[in-house]
Formats: C-alpha cells, sequence, structure tokens
C-alpha cells in the first residue's frame, strides 16, 4: 500500500507517519504544501526519510494559493457568519488539491492527514480528494480509536519518537493553537475555549504574529491606494512601496503603470498588504462560529491583508456594479461563505456560482483610497473609468442638466403604496 501523507515535521505529523507506515505497513510520500506559514523547512526532507517516508514533496504553492483561492473567493466578497474572512477554510482545498495531484502521479491508494475528528478540515481534505480522485481511500488517524487510545497526550506521543528513534524537538505546547497562511493566522483552543478570555488583554500581546494592537499602533494614519481590474486587485499605490517591497525580499524588478501604482502578483498583493495592515493593528476578528460538524467553537484570526482587500473592494464596486446586479451577488455571499467553511470548494455548486460572480465583477475597475489607523480601515476616496456614479443625478442642488425630474418620484411612489393602501382598507392599518 501507497499513502501520501500531509505532512510538517512537527510532533503530529512525525507520529503519524512513522505510526501509519507501521500500522498499514505501508509506503510513505510526505507531503509538504508551503502556503506562506513561514514555518522553517530547511531539513525537511532529510527529517522526513529519517522518520519513514521513502520520499517527500514540498511544494510552494504561495502563488497559486492567493490567485486561484483568495483572489476568486475576494470576489465573491465572502466572509462566514459576518466575521471570519476563511483563511484556514480556503487553505485546505488548495493543499489537497496538490496532495491528489501528488497521489495520482505515485500511483498511491490513500491520502492521510492529521485532522481531529472535532474540526473543519477532516471535511475539507476528504470532500476535495472525493471531487478530485474518488477512488483514494482517506486515512483520518484521529478518528480511530486505536491512534486516540495509544496516544492520549503529548507524553505519549514523545516517548513513542524516542522509543522510535524519530528525530523531533519536542517544545513546551503553548497555550493554545495556530495556523498560519498567507492570508491569515488563527489562533484556537487551550485558553481560547473560554469565550469570556479576553484575547486583546496585556496577557494575551505575545500570541500575535501578524499585526499589533490598535493601542500601539502609530498615532499618524497612512493611506494606501489600491487597483482593481475586474475585480482583482492588480497594483498598490503607496509612497514607501519600494522599501516594503525590498523588506519583503523581493529581488526582481518592479514594473509600475503610469500613475506610479506598483503591479504586482496576488502574491505580492498579499503580502505588502499584510505588512501595512499589520503595522496598522487592521483586520483582528476574535469570534465565536458554528462548526459544521455541529459544535461551536471559539477562534481569534489576523487577517490584515485579507481585510483591506475585502474592504477596498467594496469600495470599488459600490461605484460601479448595478444595483440588482450587487443585490443579487450580496445575497448570496451567506452561501457561498458557507461552501468554502464547510469544504465545499470543488463541489459544482461553488463552481456555478463562481461564473455568476466572475460575471458581476467584469466592471468592477478603478482606484480605492483607504486610511489605515488604529485598527480601522477607513474609505478614503474611490474612482473608477466606469463609474456609474453620476453627480448631476445625485446632486442636492439645482441641476441645469435635467437629468433628474423630481416630479417623476409622485407617481412612483403612488404606485409603491398602492397595495399597502389596499391592505390597510382591508385589514386596517398596520402595525394595530
Amino acid at each position: 500500500m501507497k499513502i501520501v501523507l500531509a505532512y510538517s515535521g512537527g510532533l503530529d505529523t512525525s507520529v503519524l507517519l512513522a505510526w501509519i507506515k507501521e500500522t498499514y505497513d505501508a509506503e510513505m510520500i510526505a507531503f509538504c504544501a508551503d502556503v506562506g506559514q513561514e514555518d522553517e523547512l530547511d531539513g525537511l526532507e532529510a527529517k522526513a526519510l529519517s522518520t519513514g517516508a521513502s520520499k517527500i514533496f514540498i511544494d510552494d504553492l504561495r502563488e497559486e494559493f492567493a490567485r486561484d483561492y483568495i483572489f476568486p473567493m475576494l470576489q465573491a466578497g465572502a466572509i462566514y457568519e459576518g466575521q471570519y474572512f476563511l483563511g484556514t477554510s480556503i487553505a485546505r482545498p488548495c493543499i489537497a488539491k496538490r496532495m491528489v495531484e501528488i497521489a495520482k502521479a505515485e500511483g498511491a491508494d490513500a491520502i492521510a492527514h492529521g485532522a481531529t475528528g472535532k474540526g473543519n478540515d477532516q471535511v475539507r481534505f476528504e470532500l476535495t480528494a472525493a471531487a478530485l480522485a474518488p477512488e483514494l481511500e482517506c486515512i483520518a488517524p484521529w478518528r480511530q480509536d486505536r491512534y486516540r487510545e495509544q496516544f492520549p497526550g503529548r507524553a505519549e506521543m514523545i516517548a513513542y519518537c524516542e522509543e522510535k528513534k524519530i528525530p523531533v524537538q519536542a517544545s513546551a505546547k503553548k497555550p493554545y493553537s495556530s495556523d498560519r497562511n498567507l492570508l491569515h493566522i488563527s489562533f484556537e483552543a487551550g485558553i481560547l475555549e473560554d469565550p469570556w478570555f479576553d484575547a486583546s488583554a496585556e496577557k494575551a500581546r505575545d500570541m500575535y504574529v501578524l499585526s499589533v494592537s490598535p493601542e500601539e499602533a502609530p498615532d499618524k494614519a497612512e493611506h494606501v491606494e489600491l487597483l482593481f481590474e475586474q475585480g482583482l486587485c492588480t497594483g498598490i499605490g503607496y509612497h514607501e512601496i519600494d522599501r516594503v517591497l525590498a523588506e519583503l525580499g523581493k529581488s526582481d524588478g518592479t514594473v509600475y503603470d503610469g500613475e506610479n501604482y506598483a503591479l504586482l502578483s496576488p502574491l505580492w498583493i498579499m503580502r505588502v498588504l499584510n505588512k501595512l495592515g499589520g503595522r496598522h493593528g487592521c483586520g483582528r476578528v476574535d469570534m465565536v462560529e458554528n462548526r459544521f460538524v455541529g459544535m461551536k467553537s471559539r477562534g481569534v484570526y489576523e487577517t490584515p491583508g485579507g481585510a483591506i482587500l475585502h474592504f477596498a473592494h467594496r469600495q470599488i464596486e459600490s461605484l460601479t456594479m448595478d444595483r440588482e446586479v450587487m443585490h443579487l451577488r450580496d445575497s448570496l455571499i451567506p452561501k457561498y461563505a458557507e461552501l468554502v467553511y464547510n469544504g465545499f470548494w470543488f463541489a459544482p455548486e461553488r463552481e456555478m456560482l463562481q461564473v455568476l460572480v466572475t460575471e458581476t465583477q467584469k466592471n468592477v475597475t478603478g482606484v480605492a483610497r483607504v486610511k489605515l489607523y488604529k485598527g480601522n480601515i477607513i474609505a478614503a476616496g474611490r474612482k473608477s473609468p466606469v463609474s456609474l456614479y453620476n453627480p448631476h443625478i445625485a446632486t442636492m442642488e439645482a441641476d441645469p442638466t435635467k437629468a433628474y425630474n423630481q416630479n417623476d418620484a409622485t407617481g412612483f411612489i403612488a404606485l409603491n403604496a398602492l397595495r399597502l393602501k389596499v391592505a390597510a382598507k382591508v385589514h386596517g392599518p398596520a402595525g394595530r
């Protein structure tokens, strides 16, 4: 039997690799996806091979993740339960898709993961596999009694590694768990399981990675301009953009358009906005959410770049989208977000919705200017060459062009009031 395992090199997946190999008498292929988690990948190959893997794939998926997953989702305006920017949710289908591709290329019989039976990730991995490679078996040791009985806690895992001479460096467990990628970093479990615990308090200060607290953010606001083309951010206007790009390690040349917007790929858009938003404490979310498996859970999230993009994108939509198109698309946001959260990225209904979303975005082109200040993202201007905003129609002053005849509103109101008047005469005035 040949199995591809989602592998990070930490304690959990090191134990999984050895345990699955022994239990299933299988050839193990390790797979690690770089989706922007910034983990140290040096030495991972040697560690996987010494733990029992026959080979390991370490793939940089960051550009694909931003281009094919984050940006289409941002076009849809998707937020789960009004708060969550879906950072972990959208990374899983990207990772699982590559896993499946490797499994097919290597002639594997199954894929395996270390997601627990209480969370959403198990569903996301396995629904992706079901859609892309239904012939593959999915192995989830945490859903097996024998695995949980053998490893009821961290101490047993460390002892197992010592016995099997597995090269792991076990450290003191943090009082919470975290997961990072290009879109966000999430925190849950441990001290955060108490929903009364204040995750913004001083004692939680060291937990955050991408952002400072609003209290520690600069006292001076900064303006950022975002260039959009058909609903996709393609450039950033910022007075120190070259310095920021240099700090982030961008060594190749940056192309600028005629108005000095740095034209960047989705990956670099995300990296720059994470840096700028994090500096001003933007994008922090603390919420209790409804997991797909049925329970409520408390999560704390940092999504500085994603929060800026979501807000700026809406500013351009407000100028360029037809009212009924916007309202129809908006009515589908909860469903779209739910599909992403629940792991149905490759389901036909999500793909169908994406076609609709793409159609709504064909004129969402322009520039949004936002002000970042103390955790806030504030609209500071928007413009578009295809703006539907007509100042002659909207003005409260005299309209010399006669673009709007106010007398027309009399008949408009009368027709809309007709059914209300009829009902009031039959049933009596509303609200009685």
